[in-house]
Order: structure tokens, then C-alpha cells, then sequence
């Protein structure tokens, strides 16, 4: 009874940090925007076969690209470059998952960001300020992604979901 009770404050935990959390940064700007961890949960569920990481994930990003009216799919677009082309590099990383972790969402973010730039200087015109918040919200995604990774708390995705 208590771990039903368990499993589902943490399935509502996390539909609040799909739907809800978006909205949120759209108002509070100072909130991380977590594209370089959403772009890891994206990746380790292509992985491992995982739908309700790649579903939750993929909610979360397009849901943060309307409500901060960013260009459609180009979170996904960077994610899955990175995950075609420079992914496949990463082999001698397999003895250091957090290593891994940490190189995807630097990575992911750094993508985002370079074709996020190449985006406004093609279309001439600005969808992101490029200043001290982003630093904070790529730190923070590397927070995340130690955090939840590497301490392992996908147990608790796992106790609520049974994946």
C-alpha cells in the first residue's frame, strides 16, 4: 500500500516537471532551463529502449519551446545530432558513466546553443540572451544529470513506473 502511495506522488512529481516546470520558467527567468539533462533522459531512453524516458523527455522540450517560443524541434534536432555524430566517439568513456553524463548534456548544450546562434543570424533575430543565466542553467544541468545519474535515483522513475 505505501509504496502504491510512494509511486504515485512520484509519477505526479514528475508530470508536474513536464508540464508544470516549463511554464514556470517562462514566467521566473531565473529558473534553469535543464535542455542538456532533458537531451540525457532523451538519450539514455534511445539506450536502453526506455519509451517513458523518451515520451517524458520529449514533452518536457517541446513544451519548453512553446512556452518560451523557441524554434520548434531544435532541442531534439541538437540532441540527435549528438547522438549520431558524436556519440558513437565517446567508447573509451564506458568505464566512467558520470563521465559520459557530464560530456552528454555539455555537449547537448553546447549544440543547442551553436545552433540556436546559427538560427538567429540566419533568420536575424534574437530567441535567447547569451549571458550570465545560461552559465547557471548549464550548471545546473550538470548538476542534474551527476545527481540523478550517478546516485542513482532513476530507482525512483523505476519504482513508480516499473521500467
Amino acid at each position: 500500500m505505501l509504496s502504491r502511495l510512494i509511486s504515485g506522488l512520484i509519477f505526479l512529481f514528475w508530470i508536474f516537471i513536464v508540464i508544470v516546470y516549463p511554464m514556470l520558467i517562462s514566467i521566473y527567468v531565473v529558473l534553469p532551463l535543464f535542455i542538456g539533462f532533458s537531451g540525457l533522459m532523451f538519450i539514455k531512453g534511445l539506450d536502453e529502449d526506455n519509451y517513458l524516458y523518451i515520451i517524458f523527455s520529449f514533452i518536457y522540450i517541446l513544451n519548453l519551446e512553446l512556452n518560451l517560443s523557441l524554434p520548434l524541434m531544435l532541442i531534439v534536432t541538437s540532441i540527435l545530432f549528438f547522438y549520431f555524430f558524436i556519440k558513437p566517439k565517446f567508447t573509451f568513456l564506458k568505464l566512467c558513466p558520470i563521465c559520459i553524463n557530464v560530456a552528454t548534456v555539455i555537449f547537448v548544450d553546447v549544440i543547442y546553443f551553436i545552433f540556436l546562434a546559427l538560427y538567429d543570424f540566419a533568420t536575424e533575430q534574437s530567441s535567447i540572451n547569451y549571458d550570465s543565466l545560461i552559465l547557471f542553467s548549464v550548471l545546473y544541468d550538470l548538476i542534474a544529470a551527476v545527481l540523478i545519474w550517478s546516485i542513482k535515483l532513476y530507482y525512483y522513475l523505476w519504482l513508480a513506473f516499473g521500467v
